[in-house]
């Protein structure tokens, strides 16, 4: 008798039933209104939302890029559930497992495993990914802050939603416009976003370093994504808070940060190291070796 398929749980038809909402209300969003202020409404929240998540989870929940207070801290990853993204941990905590399997079976998010499809967006909706992986993030774990934030993270995207009906109603395009456009749109275009850096850098681009996966450096990925998208110089070197290892590379979620140091909110910003510089200096990007496949 063929095994039957395990039944959905009910966060995962709320993962369904929202990304197809957001989807559908994109479409009606964008043929519905379509202003000036409309569009800076969405763009302001897809800028603020994609720092907190290349910013925040990623270069410091998930590699410890650079310090701040603890204070702060619990600020940013209230921010960063805005971004419909799941809690802090949860995320952090996944991309660490990333780094340790990168392009390897155990990896969640492979293109070379399981398809473009699948790295893109299909494992995000997975039962089996819906858990925060505890083991790798006990660092951030032993904040009682954080775990309640990683467990209630729809309180900040709450919160966010309401900031965009305020906003609408301030713009003068209408509470729903405001929302449909602040949010809806706006996250939708976040999400697919932040999935690229999983799918197509590791498909498209160039490879300065000769890493043990397939992460590429895609200039156009890194405009849409603040920086995330020298997505090669990251997998060669994951703990610098800058992306963009020389100054030709646009990195405009490590501009914020060097913002944020001057006035003393973060410090201790890590750098790659001139030995790292040396040797990308020395290869020739699109020459670098293949992984094996």
């Amino acid at each position: 008798m063929r095994p039957r398929a395990p039944s959905l749980g009910f966060a995962q038809l709320f993962n369904y039933a929202g990304i197809l909402a957001i989807h559908v209300f994109t479409v009606w969003g964008l043929t519905h209104a379509f202003t000036w202020r409309h569009v800076a409404l969405a763009a302001a929240a897809y800028v603020v939302r994609m720092f907190a998540v290349t910013g925040v989870y990623h270069r410091y929940f998930s590699h410890r890029g650079y310090k701040t207070s603890r204070a702060l801290q619990l600020f940013f990853a209230l921010l960063g559930t805005a971004a419909t993204q799941k809690g802090p941990l949860w995320w952090a905590s996944m991309h660490r497992h990333h780094h340790k399997f990168s392009d390897q079976p155990e990896d969640a998010h492979s293109p070379r495993q399981r398809g473009l499809w699948e790295a893109h967006m299909g494992w995000w909706m997975r039962r089996e990914h819906e858990a925060t992986r505890w083991e790798f993030i006990p660092d951030f774990a032993k904040y009682p802050e954080l775990r309640w934030v990683d467990r209630y993270h729809w309180v900040g995207l709450a919160v966010f939603m309401a900031a965009t009906v305020w906003a609408g109603a301030a713009l003068g395009i209408g509470k729903f416009d405001g929302y449909i456009w602040g949010y809806v749109i706006s996250t939708c275009a976040l999400l697919h976003g932040t999935f690229t850096i999983n799918s197509l850098a590791h498909v498209f681009g160039s490879r300065r370093y000769a890493t043990k996966d397939t992460s590429r450096n895609n200039l156009l990925l890194a405009l849409l994504t603040m920086g995330e998208g020298w997505h090669n110089n990251h997998h060669h070197y994951a703990a610098s808070a800058r992306q963009g290892f020389y100054w030709w590379e646009i990195d405009l979620t490590y501009y914020v940060l060097k913002a944020l140091s001057w006035v003393g909110l973060v410090w201790d910003l890590r750098q790659p190291p001139p030995r790292v510089l040396e040797e990308g200096r020395r290869a020739r990007g699109a020459d670098a070796p293949q992984p094996a496949e």
